[in-house]
């Protein structure tokens, strides 16, 4: 046996039972990561980032267990986003710190907001013109992905739910990226389809996490809404994560 083969045997081998189904290793962690993730990215920390990339990394195991080639394209994007996601992130700490360098010498400070160099991003609504072309891209990706997916059933065994999420797990990162507060609308919609499907793929620990997703993304929700709406306030030219 390979070094591979023994590696894909022991992460896609069964942790445990759970309604009925087994739940592998490799859905198991990689999902209780991508939780991990999506707390940190509640708390607007850096850090995030890397618990996405190596989530993204274990659940490219566990969906092509699965046959769902969305799923694992899914995870390649988000690999790839993560990569993107850090540095937006990083430049976002490093604006900050030149702006708290500014307010110490008496000069004012670029963003009004005496934000900490402290690797967190300031966060906003999108404006509308970013809402339009985040949903009009997101609406031709689905279009695009679900249409190959049909003309080539053995890539997923269902082609419009799987592109769905693909295409929606894209866009929901791409506003996190940005700092925008509708990336918490966007994994909304991406859990109403992700829950049930997860279960009818056989992967029972990742439908069971798609609802506790759905409790961490309203809880979110409401914090980023707050910060946002209570940073306007102050300061009504209000600064995202840079472009």
């Amino acid at each position: 046996m390979s070094a591979l083969e023994w590696l894909d045997g022991t992460l896609n081998g069964t942790a445990f039972e759970a309604f009925g189904q087994g739940v592998k290793w490799s859905d198991m962690v990689g999902n209780v990561m991508g939780l991990t993730a999506l707390a940190l990215g509640w708390r607007r920390s850096i850090w995030t980032w890397p618990a996405q990339f190596l989530a993204g990394l274990i659940l490219v195991a566990a969906y092509a267990s699965a046959q769902l080639s969305g799923g694992v394209g899914k995870q390649l994007l988000v690999i790839g986003v993560a990569v993107w996601g850090w540095r937006q992130w990083q430049r976002g700490a490093s604006a900050a710190a030149a702006d708290d360098g500014s307010a110490a010498a008496g000069r004012p400070s670029g963003d009004g907001a005496g934000n900490r160099a402290d690797g967190r991003i300031t966060v906003r609504f999108a404006t509308w013109r970013e809402r339009g072309l985040l949903l009009a891209g997101t609406a031709a990706g689905t279009l695009a992905v679900g249409g190959l997916f049909t003309l080539y059933p053995q890539l997923s065994w269902s082609p419009w739910a799987d592109a769905y999420i693909f295409v929606g797990t894209l866009a929901a990162m791409v506003a996190q990226a940005r700092g925008w507060v509708e990336f918490w609308f966007a994994w909304l919609l991406v859990d109403l389809v992700g829950v049930p499907l997860a279960f009818g793929s056989g992967l029972a620990f990742s439908g069971l996490v798609y609802v506790i997703y759905f409790v961490l993304v309203l809880w979110g929700l409401r914090d980023w809404w707050l910060r946002s709406r209570a940073k306007a306030a102050n300061d009504p030219a209000l600064e995202g994560a840079p472009a």
